[in-house]
């Protein structure tokens, strides 16, 4: 069975699916791969040491759909609504597409899916059990984001992160909050106390206080109800607009008196929640710096601009969405080690066995036979569930 990965066409994108390192497990399991050339070039991965561990080099994108049954992606189509919409013709009926689908914020790329009947799993939408660690991308993901978030915010800084005490004085620690203890956020945390900052954390979750003191960072505990805070896999729940209000109120004092602040606060498939608003960006000192992990969601800060970084009231606010692309060669390592796991769940001795009682094929899987079979996603389409896009 082939199992092809493409070049990722969406701008600035830089990571590749499979790296050379992962395919002898993959040819071990029965696959047999097939690169698209110069598909891992960006990342650090030339053609040349994929031949080297077994892999197929394809002359074209073309003969690569034409000849895999099985293809691997970053980016597909819903997360790559303009440049993915060349690949449909490519697409055979009963081919496997997995990759990053962004399903929930755009489920209308299904019916799209749909009109070439292929069979496409969304690798964000992964359960957060036990079994599935290995497959959960967004954790990998999110662990390089807050990584790169911190190196991001210390080069925009007029300021050194750590206390220095010298012949010309002692330099005070930077003040940095992290606001979000997810992965991404306890990435951040730690990072920045490597750096030498003095390191605060916030979450509307309880639960995470533990994890954030662990760290060596202080936990701000803030006078709010947060019993409905968290879903049934760990992650953040949405909440109403006045429990923000409140929230904003409280945390406007921390954020005054933070050098750096880092958000990370996003809900699947929603718009992000502000937490920082441009009143409160005035309030802080000339200098400081916000970087939003959830810019490509809208931003946490009211004057966020995706894939920009602007000055507000001498507050330098860092936009950039798709951080995890900006370090491509480990960020491909991890994902690659995602994708890798989750193939050899789905073929077994080079054999596919989709088993749609298992939780981690029937909760990524999105598409089959031309139908959307998702049940999130199909509450979320209503009757357009059942309308494939040529019907529209």
């Amino acid at each position: 069975m082939i199992v092809g990965v493409p070049k990722e066409t969406y701008p600035g994108e830089k990571r590749v699916a499979l790296i050379p390192a992962i395919i002898p497990s993959l040819i071990k399991g029965g696959l047999e791969v097939h690169i698209e050339s110069g598909a891992g070039a960006e990342s650090g991965y030339p053609d040349s040491a994929y031949i080297e561990k077994g892999a197929s080099i394809a002359t074209s994108r073309l003969q690569l759909f034409e000849k895999a049954k099985i293809i691997v992606q970053v980016r597909q189509l819903g997360a790559n609504p303009e440049q993915g919409q060349t690949d449909l013709p490519f697409m055979q009926e009963d081919q496997i597409i997995i990759g990053i689908a962004e399903a929930l914020s755009n489920p209308h790329a299904l019916r799209e899916l749909n009109t070439r009947k292929v069979m496409a799993f969304s690798m964000e939408l992964m359960p957060r059990i036990t079994r599935a660690q290995s497959m959960d991308i967004l954790s990998s993901m999110g662990t390089i984001a807050g990584y790169k978030a911190v190196l991001m915010a210390a080069n925009a800084l007029p300021k050194m992160f750590p206390m220095l005490m010298t012949a010309a004085g002692t330099v005070a620690p930077a003040k940095v909050l992290i606001i979000g203890a997810g992965v991404a956020g306890l990435q951040a945390i730690s990072m920045a106390r490597r750096l030498g900052a003095s390191v605060e954390a916030y979450d509307l979750r309880p639960a995470v206080k533990e994890q954030v003191l662990s760290l060596g960072a202080k936990f701000v505990d803030l006078p709010l109800e947060t019993g409905d805070s968290e879903d049934k896999g760990g992650y953040a729940k949405a909440q109403d607009e006045d429990f923000y209000r409140r929230q904003r109120e409280l945390l406007g004092k921390v954020i005054a008196s933070s050098d750096v602040v880092v958000t990370t606060a996003a809900v699947p498939g929603k718009k992000a929640p502000v937490l920082i608003t441009a009143d409160m960006v005035a309030a802080m000192a000339p200098g400081s710096v916000i970087v939003d992990l959830a810019a490509e969601r809208g931003g946490n800060c009211e004057l966020t601009k995706k894939n920009q970084t602007v000055v507000a009231h001498g507050v330098t606010i860092i936009g950039q969405e798709n951080i995890p692309s900006l370090v491509p060669y480990h960020a491909s390592q991890m994902y690659s080690k995602n994708i890798a796991t989750f193939l050899l769940h789905l073929v077994k001795k080079g054999e596919l066995t989709i088993d749609m009682e298992d939780e981690i094929t029937k909760g990524t899987m999105l598409t089959r036979k031309g139908e959307i079979v998702h049940e999130q996603i199909r509450e979320i389409l209503g009757p357009l569930a059942g309308i494939r896009a040529e019907e529209k």
